[in-house]
């Protein structure tokens, strides 16, 4: 590929499905490295990852996605890498679509690349997708742009934006900073990704958690981003 790209895998107990997740990078998306980020898992995680010999960082306490994925930010920012791919550690990211993401960032200069499952199709009607839609509306009302899958988790970012969230505090990897950044001139764009069902273990987000976390995204959207640090 050229340009050094990393693949940024968070992971809080993941024992089920860290082995899988690995593997379908290294066969499916040959040049791009990896590291995981052992967030304080209570499980067989990071014991899993020592044995088998996996590019690791095992952090001692849990400290949610944005300071797991801000400590994989800071590796990348220190190795020199051009490109950072937030990927998920519970299997429903397909490292496939890795190579599609780093040829539209290179061949659009796009500074976000946002492995979206509805930049093609339509979002299927769900209480999660209603939710997905009035981030969408949020962002559109404040950028003047459409992101048709915000809430997506796979993402990557170019060498502009890995020294942004190494060093900020409050550059978590959600929807209302990259509105933030759209607003302040940054580019994103949408590659359609297929994603599967998560096979094993529990999602951060429940039914409540869900609900409590759309209302704070869209509340920091179109409130709190504007007393935000302009970059």
């Amino acid at each position: 590929m050229g340009e050094k790209t990393l693949a940024i895998i968070p992971a809080y107990n993941e024992e089920e499905n860290i082995v899988s997740t690995v593997e379908d990078l290294v066969a499916n998306a040959p040049g791009v490295d990896y590291v995981v980020v052992n967030d304080g898992s209570a499980d067989s995680t990071g014991k899993i990852c020592r044995d088998r010999g996996y590019n690791l960082i095992s952090l001692p306490v849990n400290t949610g996605l944005a300071g797991a994925f801000q400590t994989g930010m800071k590796y990348a920012l220190r190795n020199g890498y051009d490109y950072a791919i937030q990927f998920d550690a519970d299997g429903q990211h397909s490292a496939s679509y890795v190579g599609e993401m780093v040829k539209t960032a290179k061949e659009t200069g796009a500074n976000i690349i946002i492995g979206s499952r509805f930049a093609t199709q339509k979002k299927p009607f769900s209480a999660r997708m209603v939710g997905s839609a009035l981030i969408t509306a949020m962002i559109f009302l404040t950028t003047g742009k459409k992101i048709q899958d915000p809430t997506s988790g796979m993402r990557l970012f170019d060498s502009k934006m890995i020294p942004l969230f190494a060093r900020e505090l409050d550059y978590s990897p959600e929807p209302d900073t990259i509105s933030l950044l759209m607003r302040n001139g940054f580019s994103v764009r949408e590659v359609q990704v297929e994603m599967r069902e998560r096979v094993a273990g529990e999602s951060y987000l429940n039914f409540t958690k869900s609900i409590s976390y759309m209302l704070r995204v869209c509340i920091s959207i179109l409130l709190v981003q504007w007393f935000r640090k302009k970059k």
